[in-house]
């Protein structure tokens, strides 16, 4: 088969999974719009979150896992993209102003049915952007949504009800980040789409979060903020930190020391690929240990960040 064809087949297959250019004006906007309810202020939130048991949260998982097929393609395309763009003597850009839509999908007007107040939301914006200081990116909360919808509350993923969601509430072009808090299920804190799906399904692009997750959240230890941070690390076209386990290319940064699993609560001093250099990179945000323990970004990791945004995202 020609092998155009089958790189087309194979992209097609892949699942919607796993972030500059936001160009504004002075004025920003940061508006609430509430959808089929009264628009709701923050003196109105005031019931406590149901405290969940440690069963309910046992570890960090998300869904964005690509085969080692998957992965193939989607480098030998971004390498493809990326020759072409080198020998037009454009370089990548290396940061910039990504404007956020920030949508809230409840089932009631409580906390406890999802009604996250505006402070939690500021204060995941908080955590985002200083989780990317170091990398040139900042995040600006140009809107914020209330949606009233208990099906696509209790969303799971790749559901129907995710669709629905995203292609009835996505806002802006690939350049801009969109975020869902819901219910979601399968024991799941979140997941995202890698840049290089936006092509095939723009209005499957964002980031779901469960609303606990967020700071403040009861989905303790991981409710600092940073499920948000790793999975905009998705979005902006980053691999698990223990893709590929101990062997080949890993998730293809060269400064993230090699690591067999993820890495969960701070399991200080792993070292899973003792045939590779380096102990496991726990601190990592794109590795699955507690919100207390990550920490970080890479060199490495920056720079692909800049190649896949400049890539899939700034110019579509």
């Amino acid at each position: 088969m020609n092998k155009k064809l089958v790189l087309s087949f194979v992209l097609s297959a892949l699942l919607i999974g796993a972030g500059i250019f936001g160009f504004q004006s002075s004025a920003t906007v940061n508006s609430e719009i509430t959808v089929e309810s009264e628009t709701i202020v923050d003196s109105e939130i005031s019931q406590p979150t149901r405290e969940p048991s440690k069963k309910e949260y046992p570890k960090r998982f998300c869904p964005v896992n690509p085969s080692e097929e998957e992965v193939n393609v989607m480098e030998q395309d971004l390498m493809q993209r990326q020759k072409t763009r080198n020998l037009s003597g454009a370089a990548n850009v290396t940061g910039g102003t990504i404007n956020v839509y920030f949508h809230v999908i409840r089932s009631g007007t409580s906390v406890s049915q999802g009604n996250i107040s505006s402070t939690m939301i500021q204060d995941q914006m908080n955590v985002l952007n200083n989780a990317y200081a170091g990398t040139g990116w900042t995040f600006q909360l140009m809107q914020t949504n209330r949606t009233t919808n208990p099906t696509w509350f209790n969303m799971k993923y790749g559901s129907l009800a995710e669709r629905d969601a995203k292609t009835a509430l996505r806002m802006g072009t690939a350049k801009d980040l969109n975020i869902y808090t819901a219910n979601i299920g399968g024991g799941l804190l979140g997941w995202a789409n890698f840049p290089s799906y936006y092509d095939r399904n723009p209005s499957q692009d964002g980031v779901v979060l469960l609303f606990q997750s967020l700071p403040g959240g009861n989905a303790a230890p991981y409710n600092l903020g940073d499920t948000a941070t790793h999975e905009v690390g998705h979005w902006m076209g980053l691999y698990h930190t223990f893709q590929g386990g101990c062997n080949g290319n890993g998730d293809y940064i060269g400064d993230t020391p090699a690591e067999r699993t993820a890495g969960l609560g701070c399991p200080v001093g792993r070292n899973s690929c003792q045939n590779k250099p380096g102990l496991d990179p726990i601190t990592n945000f794109m590795d699955y240990t507690d919100d207390s323990c990550m920490f970080e970004f890479s060199y490495g990791q920056d720079v692909r960040m800049d190649a896949q945004f400049t890539t899939y995202r700034l110019n579509q």
